[in-house]
């Protein structure tokens, strides 16, 4: 039986298959030496209901968890899985190797064992094996754009249980724009009241937190975005103070595009990004925090007498430097607080220094930020946009007009292509997939989109994307996992995406 019968997504970077399978039963304990425990925990989690066993935490387990710091050659996010007749030892350096490799084991097991409840007469078996499975990139992630339209934390948490299933580890949620303010803050509370009322509502403080606890334990970062200085009009719908007219009342805005309205540059307006972001931070303990920064029309801060006098008084080349200045500052308030500040870069070098640059134009504007030492992870719209039709069947549903964004086309996105050079490639982290939802309303048109097109990247940012015939006999097996949880992935689904609403 070759490896890629097994249809791991994504698939491993090393495997041995051996003759025979170990067997779940209802004598299988799992046995968590120390520091493991949450990964036992995820494990028992995971199968327990679907295979109706008991897998309790026991010493004489013969599913073995161990921690060894030693195996270097795993890194931070590697794992080591040994399967034979008689036991199961799943090994890492690190916690977060243990989390991607609970995944991998629950991938082996059948289909069925990825259900919601107990699935009896099916012999839950694996094949024995050895591999030896450390990702390409660090990190490997998904933007969720909930702020456009809302969707609710339930949905979330699925579509984060489907981001670790695949070992994609960070959850980019965009929680505000132009359409709308989807996170509470008690200095404003009018941003939801106002900015939460189109396309759903906001979320509760309670509610994220959760989210983020939820996805840490299954080995997934949720990265908050907070956009400024542009698409801010649901905050400028709250608080019109904050933008460059005060004495301007505006509703939020229901349109598609870039909305000219964009942030004052005053004293005020600094103190809200402050403040707002220092409230993000109790909610989101992630390294990095989002502050969009891209398409900001700069008319206004021409026309504005307080802008003027903030270009003249900060020795600033003219209006356009407002962007650059304002998020100085904003970066320099996360660093002084131990947060790194990541943005999306317009042309490559457009972002302060401090920051960390998302690349979503093309591949040459995230080169450029690679050369000009800000570390980078692309997210060029082309190949990783997939709010973009999957195909151009005349009766695709409704998506981001302009083109069609294919399997192979998102397999094909290398985050570090061979032609740059070692140092520039250094600088990458990584690589995710951006789900703008525009026109997009439901859960069910959202995973219609996502699926099978996140199988592709996750598989290119873990493997390193360059076996297509491999990953689609794989993705062949894989769909029936998807189908066991109710993901619409084949093209039976094109026209009814919302027959699997749930």
């Amino acid at each position: 039986m070759p490896p890629t019968s097994l249809g791991l997504v994504p698939g491993p970077l090393r495997l041995h298959l051996r003759r025979g399978r170990f067997t779940f039963d209802s004598a299988t304990a799992i046995r968590a030496t120390p520091g493991t425990e949450p990964a036992a925990l995820l494990l028992r989690t995971l199968l327990a209901p679907a295979t109706g066993l008991p897998l309790p935490l026991a010493d004489d387990g013969r599913v073995v968890l161990a921690l060894d710091p030693d195996l270097t050659g795993l890194g931070t996010q590697g794992y080591g899985l040994t399967v034979s007749e008689d036991a199961v030892l799943l090994r890492a350096a690190r916690p977060e190797g243990l989390l991607h490799g609970v995944q991998t084991l629950r991938q082996l097991l059948p289909p069925a064992a990825l259900s919601a409840g107990p699935v009896h007469g099916t012999p839950w078996s694996v094949p024995c094996l050895e591999t030896t499975d450390v990702p390409r990139f660090a990190w490997r992630g998904a933007m969720l754009d909930v702020a456009r339209h809302f969707q609710p934390v339930s949905f979330l948490r699925r579509f984060t249980d489907l981001l670790a299933l695949h070992k994609l580890n960070v959850l980019h949620l965009h929680l505000t724009d132009d359409q709308g303010w989807r996170m509470p803050v008690r200095a404003y509370p009018r941003l939801t009241e106002v900015g939460g009322l189109p396309h759903g509502g906001a979320y509760t403080r309670r509610e994220l937190t959760d989210l983020v606890a939820y996805a840490a334990d299954r080995g997934v970062t949720v990265v908050p975005e907070i956009e400024m200085p542009g698409h801010v009009r649901a905050a400028l719908a709250a608080y019109p103070h904050l933008g460059n007219f005060p004495d301007r009342r505006l509703e939020v805005w229901d349109r598609h595009g870039v909305c000219d309205t964009v942030l004052g540059v005053h004293d005020d307006a600094l103190d809200f990004c402050r403040t707002v972001l220092g409230e993000v931070m109790e909610v989101f303990p992630s390294e990095y925090i989002h502050v969009g920064g891209d398409e900001c029309p700069t008319d206004e801060w021409h026309s504005s007498p307080t802008a003027l006098r903030r270009v003249a008084d900060e020795g600033l080349a003219g209006p356009e430097a407002l962007r650059g200045w304002l998020m100085e500052r904003v970066g320099t308030f996360l660093t002084e607080h131990g947060r790194r500040p990541l943005g999306w870069t317009d042309h490559g070098d457009d972002l302060p220094e401090s920051f960390t640059v998302m690349a979503w134009r093309d591949q040459e504007h995230g080169l450029a930020a690679a050369r000009t030492g800000h570390p980078v992870i692309m997210a060029p719209h082309r190949s990783t946009y997939l709010d973009y039709p999957q195909s151009t069947h005349p009766q695709e549903p409704p998506g981001q007009p302009g083109f069609s964004v294919d399997l192979p086309t998102v397999y094909a996105t290398d985050p570090a292509p061979a032609h740059w050079d070692a140092k520039e490639s250094a600088q990458v982290l990584g690589t995710q997939a951006q789900l703008w939802t525009e026109y997009v309303p439901t859960a069910a048109h959202a995973e219609y989109l996502v699926f099978p097109r996140l199988c592709a990247l996750a598989d290119t940012a873990w493997s390193g994307g360059n076996d297509w015939d491999g990953f689609r006999t794989r993705l062949d097996h894989h769909r029936t996992r998807l189908d066991t949880l109710g993901v619409p992935s084949r093209p039976s689904t094109l026209h009814h995406p919302e027959r699997n609403s749930r």
